[in-house]
Formats: C-alpha cells, sequence, structure tokens
C-alpha cells in the first residue's frame, strides 16, 4: 500500500479506539466508513480527515519516525474544537513545509494558503487586517477573487501554526495551497451554493403565491381567517429560506462584530433579520404588515448574485489555475539507457534529474528535460497558448506539461517539482494575484467604511420617520439596509482585474505582479531589445572567418569550449554549429575550456591547453590580443559577430543571422497608432540595429547601438525624467538591470531565468501582437473598474436617499440591489473574451476598438 493513500474501511463495531494521530476516542462504527492511513508498516485509525491528511503528509515528507519518538500525542482540545485546528503544529515540522514553504538562508519565510469560507471582499480583508498585526509577518495579500493568501514571516519570530490558527479565530479555514484541494473546495461551495440558491428560490415562489392575491386585493375582499391562514403558511415557508439559505450571512455578520467591524454582512443580516421578526410577530398578534415577500426575495435575489458572481471568478480563475494540472500523475521511465529500453511506470513526482523518460506520441511530458533521441513536435499550449506544435529535434529542451504531437522521445529530466517552468509559472500568477494595485486598495478603503454609513444612514432614518407613527419607519429602514450595495463597490476592481489577468494569461502573456495590468494601461514608450525580442531568437552561424594558422573546425571548437552552459542565443548557434560540424567529420573534437570567465555584455574569457582565450566583442577580445582590429577583415553588412582570440593573435569571427519575428513590423505599427513611443536599444554593432530599425520604421533618435547594460539604465531613466511611463521587453542576461528598474518589464518567454523573474510579465506565447491585445486589455480594464466604482456611487448615492424618504418598498430594494451586484460582475466579465490568435493575426494596422 502507498505510503500516500489514505483507505476507506467499513468497520461494525461499538468499541472504541484511539485516533493515531492525536489520540482522540472515537466510535469507527458511528463514522460510517472510517479513514485510515499507512504509517510505520501497519494501517493506523484516525478520528477525522484532518488528522488523516496532517498523517499522510508527515508519511509523504519522511518523518514517519515521528510517530515512534513523540512521547505523548498533541495535546487534546476540548471536543468542540473541530478536528482540522487540533493537528495544526503538526504544520510546523520542517518536512511538512518544504513542499509549500519558501525560506531564504537568513529565516525569511513565504508561502500561499487556501481560504475557505470567504463568501464577500470582506472576509478577504478582514484576514488580511488580523494578519498584519502578528509580530514576524511582513507581507499579507489576500486575493478576494482566487481565496488564495499570500503571507511572508520571520521564522524565528512567527510559527505557520499561529498564522492557520489566527485566520481561524475570525472564522475562516485556512490550509497550504494545492490546485486540486482548490478544484475540491470549489466544488463543495458550487453545491453548497446551488441548494440554498434551491431552497430560498423555492420557498420565494411559494410566498409569493400567497402574498399576489393580497396585493391585488380590495380592502375587506379576504376574509380574515384566510388572510391569516396565508400568512401562517408564508411564515413556515420563510423560515427554511432564513435558517437555511441565509445562514451564511448571518455567519458572516456574526464574525465581522466578533472582530468589532461593520463588515458588508452585517446591513444584510440585520436586515433579514428584523424584518423576519417583526413579520413574525405580526403573524403571531395579528396585527401590522408582513414582509415574508420581500424577505425570501431578497434572500434569492442576493445568493442569486453571489453564485453567478462566484462562477464568473471561477472561470477567469481556471485559464490560471489549469496550469498546475498540466503534468501527468505517471511517467514511463527508462532503466539502463541508452543500453536498455525497457520502461516502469513511476510516479511523475518520483522523478530525478538525469532520468530518462519514454515520451509516447500523444502523451504528456511530465517535467521538464532535454530530448536525447528522436524528433518531433511538440505542443506547448499549456504554457504560451499557442496551439501550434513547435518543431524539436535532439538538445533542445522541453517542458513539463507539454504534448508530443509527434512521434516518441526520449527525454533526460533535468528538473522536477518546484524547479519546473510550469511550477514557476504557478509561483508567478499567485504571487501577481496575491499583490494588490493601487485602484484595488483604494476600493478596500472605500468599502470597509461603506458598512458602517448604511447603519448611520439606517438610523437616521428611523429616528426621521418616528414621529410619524405607525411602523412606516420600520419599512423604510428595511429599504435602507436593503437597497444598498457594498459588494457592488468592493468587487468592482478585483472582478475585473481576475477577469483581465485570465485573458492575458489565455493569449500566453504571464502576469507575475499586482500592478502589470495597471501599468499596461498607462505606458508611454516601450523599449525593445534587438536578438531574441524583435528577432526569432533562432540565430544561426552565417559565416566563418579563420585568420591565422586554426582553421574553421577549429575556431567553432574553441568558440563551443568557451560558450558551453551559455544560454545566450549566439552560444546556442555555437553549439548547433558546432553540432553540424562534428557529424560532417563523422566525430567532435575534445577541446575543453577551464577557469570560465563571464563579462556582462562582453564575451567570456577561459584557458584551452594552458593558455587564455577570449570570445566576444573587439574591445573585449582586443584587449588580450594587444593588436588592432582594423587589420580584421569585418563584414559591412553582418548583423551579429563574435571575435576570437589569445594573447598576440587573433584567431576569427564567427557571423550570425537572425531574422526578424513574423509579426514584428505589425506589432509596432498597432503599438504607434495606439499612441506608444518606440524605441529599440541592443548591445550589438550599429550596423546590424539599424538595419533593424529601418526595416520596422523606428526613427534614428530613437534607437542606441552597442549599448552595454549601464547605457541602457541611462537610457531609460531619461524618458523617466521626462516623465514617460517606460516598458522594456527583452530577454537577456543583460536585460535583467534594465527590466528592474523600468516602469513595466516584459520577459520573453525564452529568456533567461534571471530575466524572467525580474520582470512584471512574461510573454510565454512569444507572439508580439499579444503586446498590443495587452494594451488594450488593460485599457479597457482601468476603464471597467472606473464604470464599475462609478456604477457603484451613482447607485448608492440615488437609492439610498430615495428609500430614506420612503420611495422605495423592500421588495424592490431587494431587486435594486441584485441587479447593482450583477452589473458588476457581468461588466467584469466581458474582460474574460480572449481574441484566437488568428483573428489577432487578420487584424487591420492601428489599435482596434476595447
Amino acid at each position: 500500500m502507498s505510503a500516500q493513500t489514505i483507505s476507506s474501511v467499513a468497520l461494525k463495531t461499538d468499541a472504541t479506539t484511539d485516533c493515531f494521530h492525536c489520540g482522540l476516542q472515537f466510535r469507527p462504527g458511528l463514522a460510517g466508513k472510517p479513514l485510515r492511513v499507512w504509517v510505520n508498516g501497519a494501517n493506523r485509525d484516525m478520528c477525522c480527515a484532518g488528522c488523516a491528511a496532517v498523517a499522510e503528509t508527515i508519511v509523504a515528507g519522511g518523518l514517519a519516525d515521528y510517530y515512534r519518538h513523540r512521547s505523548v500525542p498533541p495535546a487534546r482540545p476540548a471536543d468542540i474544537v473541530p478536528p482540522w485546528l487540533r493537528d495544526l503544529e503538526s504544520y510546523d515540522l520542517e518536512g511538512v513545509q518544504r513542499s509549500f514553504v519558501q525560506t531564504d538562508p537568513a529565516g525569511a519565510c513565504s508561502t500561499e494558503l487556501l481560504l475557505e469560507g470567504v463568501n464577500c471582499p470582506a472576509c478577504a480583508w478582514l484576514v488580511e487586517q488580523r494578519l498584519r498585526q502578528l509580530p514576524g509577518v511582513n507581507q499579507v495579500s489576500v486575493n478576494y477573487s482566487t481565496q488564495r493568501a499570500r503571507i511572508g514571516w520571520r521564522a524565528a519570530d512567527l510559527k505557520l501554526s499561529t498564522i492557520l490558527r489566527t485566520v481561524a479565530e475570525v472564522g475562516l479555514q485556512a490550509r497550504p495551497f494545492d490546485a486540486a484541494q482548490r478544484t475540491a473546495l470549489r466544488t463543495r461551495e458550487k453545491r453548497r451554493r446551488l441548494f440554498e440558491l434551491a431552497v430560498a428560490g423555492l420557498g420565494m415562489m411559494q410566498v409569493m403565491m400567497y402574498a399576489v392575491p393580497v396585493y391585488l386585493a380590495e380592502a375587506g375582499d379576504i376574509d380574515a381567517q384566510w388572510a391569516a391562514l396565508m400568512q401562517w403558511a408564508s411564515m413556515a415557508l420563510t423560515a427554511p429560506v432564513v435558517i437555511f439559505s441565509a445562514r451564511s450571512f448571518f455567519a458572516g455578520a456574526w464574525r465581522d462584530i466578533s472582530n468589532g467591524r461593520a463588515g458588508m454582512d452585517v446591513p444584510i443580516a440585520l436586515a433579514i433579520a428584523a424584518a423576519f421578526a417583526a413579520s413574525v410577530w405580526a403573524t403571531i398578534d395579528g396585527h401590522g404588515e408582513v414582509y415574508f415577500d420581500s424577505v425570501t426575495m431578497f434572500v434569492f435575489l442576493l445568493l442569486g448574485a453571489r453564485y453567478l458572481e462566484a462562477e464568473s471568478r471561477a472561470r477567469a480563475v481556471e485559464i490560471i489555475e489549469r496550469l498546475g494540472h498540466s503534468p501527468p500523475a505517471t511517467a514511463l521511465r527508462v532503466r539502463g539507457f541508452p543500453a536498455s529500453r525497457e520502461t516502469e511506470t513511476v510516479a511523475s513526482v518520483s522523478l530525478q534529474p538525469n532520468d530518462v523518460v519514454l515520451v509516447e506520441s500523444g502523451s504528456i511530458i511530465p517535467a521538464d528535460g532535454r530530448i536525447v533521441e528522436g524528433a518531433g513536435e511538440v505542443s506547448e499550449a499549456v504554457m504560451t497558448g499557442e496551439s501550434v506544435p513547435v518543431q524539436k529535434r535532439v538538445g533542445d529542451a522541453v517542458v513539463g506539461g507539454a504534448v508530443n504531437a509527434g512521434s516518441p522521445l526520449f527525454v533526460q529530466i533535468t528538473s522536477v517539482g518546484a524547479d519546473t517552468v510550469l511550477a514557476q509559472i504557478v509561483r508567478l500568477t499567485g504571487r501577481a494575484l496575491g499583490e494588490k494595485p493601487a485602484a484595488a486598495q483604494l476600493a478596500d478603503r472605500i468599502a470597509s467604511h461603506f458598512s458602517l454609513a448604511v447603519l448611520i444612514l439606517t438610523g437616521i432614518t428611523v429616528l426621521a420617520w418616528l414621529p410619524a407613527g405607525g411602523d412606516a419607519w420600520f419599512r423604510h429602514a428595511i429599504a435602507v439596509l436593503v437597497v444598498t450595495c457594498p459588494c457592488a463597490l468592493a468587487l468592482a476592481t478585483p472582478s475585473a482585474l481576475t477577469a483581465a489577468t485570465g485573458h492575458l494569461s489565455a493569449i500566453g502573456l504571464l502576469v507575475t505582479r499586482g500592478h502589470t495590468i495597471e501599468r499596461f494601461a498607462r505606458v508611454t514608450d516601450i523599449i525593445f531589445d534587438k536578438t531574441g525580442t524583435l528577432t526569432q531568437n533562432q540565430m544561426r552561424v552565417s559565416r566563418i572567418v579563420a585568420m591565422g594558422m586554426a582553421g574553421e573546425r577549429k575556431i567553432i571548437d574553441y568558440a563551443f569550449a568557451l560558450e558551453q552552459g551559455s544560454v545566450h542565443p549566439l552560444a546556442q548557434a555555437i553549439a548547433l554549429a558546432r553540432q553540424d560540424a562534428g557529424a560532417r567529420a563523422n566525430g567532435a573534437s575534445a577541446i575543453a575550456a577551464t577557469a570560465l570567465s563571464h563579462t556582462v555584455g562582453q564575451g567570456v574569457e577561459g584557458i584551452i591547453d594552458g593558455a587564455c582565450y577570449r570570445i566576444g566583442t573587439a574591445v573585449f577580445v582586443g584587449a588580450l590580443v594587444g593588436k588592432p582590429l582594423d587589420a580584421v577583415p569585418l563584414s559591412t553588412d553582418a548583423r551579429s559577430h563574435v571575435l576570437l582570440g589569445r594573447a598576440g593573435e587573433w584567431l576569427g569571427w564567427i557571423e550570425f543571422d537572425d531574422p526578424l519575428r513574423n509579426d514584428a513590423y505589425a506589432t509596432l505599427q498597432q503599438l504607434r497608432a495606439a499612441g506608444l513611443r518606440i524605441h529599440l536599444v541592443s548591445g550589438d554593432l550599429p550596423d546590424p540595429v539599424n538595419e533593424v530599425a529601418h526595416a520596422l520604421g523606428i526613427p534614428e533618435g530613437n534607437v542606441r547601438a552597442q549599448a552595454l547594460p549601464q547605457l541602457k539604465l541611462d537610457y531609460l531613466a531619461a524618458l523617466q525624467a521626462e516623465g514617460c511611463i517606460v516598458a522594456m521587453v527583452g530577454d537577456g542576461i543583460n536585460d535583467a538591470p534594465v527590466l528592474a528598474r523600468a516602469d513595466l518589464s516584459i520577459a520573453m518567454g525564452g529568456g533567461t531565468d534571471l530575466a524572467r523573474a525580474s520582470a512584471d510579465a512574461i510573454l510565454l506565447s512569444g507572439r508580439l501582437a499579444s503586446l498590443v491585445e495587452a494594451i488594450q486589455v488593460a485599457r479597457a480594464t482601468r476603464r471597467t473598474i472606473s464604470q464599475n466604482l462609478g456604477w457603484a456611487i451613482v447607485y448608492n448615492a440615488i437609492a439610498v436617499p430615495l428609500a430614506m424618504i420612503g420611495w422605495i418598498s423592500p421588495w424592490l430594494a431587494a431587486l435594486g440591489m441584485s441587479a447593482s451586484s450583477l452589473l458588476v460582475v457581468v461588466n467584469a466579465a466581458r474582460l474574460q473574451r480572449p481574441a484566437s490568435p488568428a483573428s489577432a493575426a487578420q487584424r487591420p494596422t492601428g489599435m482596434p476598438a476595447a
């Protein structure tokens, strides 16, 4: 039996037993199908799913000896404490945290938690505020749309169990984020919401059957006994709606009041409770008005709006979270490759670097790796959004989650688990969704004070109508409580940002920072690097020139030895040329370089056969050679080249060719039509840089060649000093500093890890046209947020005074409030619709209307 398998075993006994994890006594026979976990060679009884999950995690982390060495089970709290709350200390174990907590050498920890029980943005705000009060917490960001909390803390000052317990104290449950667990939670919540909505809908329809005749009848048309009977029937039908369907509102209100704040659920729960209580009293007393129809309608409409809002959130987040489900559960590992082709089926999570796996046609690649045998097409749509497969051959890198669309491939694993590309993408996306831009923080501040303002206005309404006598004060107070819409204010920003993030993910643009979309909408200038950004990043050696005794074959062998391990496009082109040269010569040279030293933006130095060699720019290599460069017969039309030399001797030079990306010209034309200024700043020589600038229509004054990292930074700083909002698009190590300094940084998906880590967004698809759509979506998002906030403010500014003066009845208030929330959600949902790559490619020059 697997150590990670929880088995359900039906036991028919009334005998009590102790939970192996916490020691609590329970009766398996009364528990239905009790849970068991395989620990230290035996099935162990667990009292609940919480204990079973923690025990399973401990065993899976290789820490089963914990149970052998502990003196007593964890402290047993009162039986009323939920089982999952009893087991929080287990999350402090280092082995348990290994899979979901990131810790640096200084002891700074960070993790993502999944929150359960979040019904509205106020819940997320409450958790965020409480966690900020904990000593040792240095980062807290709770995203209502994804129900995730990203938390940073100092291990020396705080334990993870304290964080989880603090969340529990405000009435919510937090657990380590897991995509599968998130899906299960979403399914449970959807089922609960639908059931509550169904009960409220049935109750509303039945109550309306009794209410409509009363509304239509003239005074005296209905006998008192029949009117009383209909009121009693309405009360019986409304009770399940209030007790069951509206329970989440009461729970949320109690949580808010317990924590000393007036959240969004407080006025809602107060309106439901007051209207129902007054109606019950009127029914029993036989005098006064009843509001059973308004109560059921209010609950039904509000639940309906929240259900649609939750589904809208789920669809937007699903596009992003699907990355976490990409790798397959099992893989075919090859034993003894290349001598043997015999395979064994193993769990993908058990793969280790250097393992070789067989990926059959149509199968999913289980982890990041490099092809060691075979060739064919691989679909990377899961990562890039591009449905067209990419041709791959021996030596090419492949990512876990991609689909082998061609012949079988033998892949050597290079990265597994948290080190894979998809795992990094998921972490970056989680960071983006967890961070809050300025607009979201402003909306949170407004919404946090809104509910208190509603309660004050309700009190003013009561005082104003009391002198009028009767129950008018009550009707108008209920209308004020019901008609206000704090949800619309709170949902205005997160719903739009989540929808936009999902849209951009669908077109292959990964957002990694919370402020990215906001910055996209404000960009005025875009700086492009050349190699690998405006060009296809498929550098090929076009010519080799030998100067001296070394021949072309020696030149490429020396260059390969010096560039080994580099991920620069020129180094990869040299490796490919050397591979082809070796194949033609029926063998490869054994030249090796040691003591390699990389100088950013200049080149590489190394020792070969006891002598110092350099490859790179003319200045860098010339400093070692000691001879003037004018003796070197460089071609004037060379697009890119590197020189090779050693002390006292120029050995030769290598010329490269890299064609422009197919969509580069059209994309830059559309960006210019959108009002953006285009700049080209590259480390290459002037001739190839000016050639690209001319082909793409970039003005001469906006072009810089031979730009070292400091020159790039100076150029960027000069634009920012003019008040420009500058975006930088690059892919190399040289671009990392300027990417970090730019107002908005965009790294190409094929760029280096350092460039991607510095970027606010990653263009995974490699399609420059996605930048045009990103600008369009960002501007549409800004308009949508403004529309949502404007609508929420205008609606409340009109509806609340009308309710206070008695022009809006409670049932009409319920309809208006629900419609207002729904309008905000539907307006934001429009941002979810991504255009297909085909349609995007066919757009005419210019910026399409959002």
